[in-house]
């Protein structure tokens, strides 16, 4: 594997995570999020950061794995779709816990369930195991979006 899957694939979502963590820290004690109404679709808060940390795990690997197996060309067009998946990952944080902007949040998690299932999709056509292991993470990605969409419908009448 070369140094450029490699950085991609383990500093993409390790600066994502970063990234997000500085929104999400402060976000999630807000008096503001706090007084959100929770859909009963709601996980516990611990599920979160456990999630998360698997899922950023998988993705590396599986990121890994499946440029190991692409041509040059397929792996920098993946390097690109992983660029701006994590970019989007990001942007959700900001966008729902800084911006308390739950519409347009919506709108930022779709795009990212999007990425993500298509993430997994390239990966699955490098290499199964690449694709089963970024499977997980279109999943909660697409879990993410139904969440935030169920928070916007209980406080539309607040936010």
């Amino acid at each position: 594997m070369d140094t450029r899957a490699i950085v991609t694939s383990v500093g993409l979502p390790i600066g994502a995570a970063a990234l997000g963590a500085v929104a999400t820290a402060s976000g999630t004690r807000s008096a503001w999020y706090q007084s959100l109404a929770k859909p009963a679709i709601q996980p516990p808060p611990i599920v979160f950061p456990i999630a998360w940390t698997i899922l950023y795990t998988q993705t590396a690997v599986g990121s890994g794995v499946a440029q190991a197996h692409m041509s040059e060309q397929q792996a920098t067009t993946y390097r690109r779709k992983l660029t701006l998946n994590m970019a989007l990952n990001a942007g959700w944080c900001w966008s729902f816990f800084k911006g308390q902007q739950l519409a347009p949040s919506i709108a930022v998690a779709a795009a990212l369930a999007a990425s993500s299932i298509d993430l997994a999709r390239s990966g699955y056509a490098a290499h199964p195991a690449a694709g089963g292991l970024l499977t997980p993470y279109a999943a909660w990605t697409s879990f993410a979006t139904v969440l935030t969409a169920a928070i916007w419908r209980k406080n539309r009448r607040t936010a």
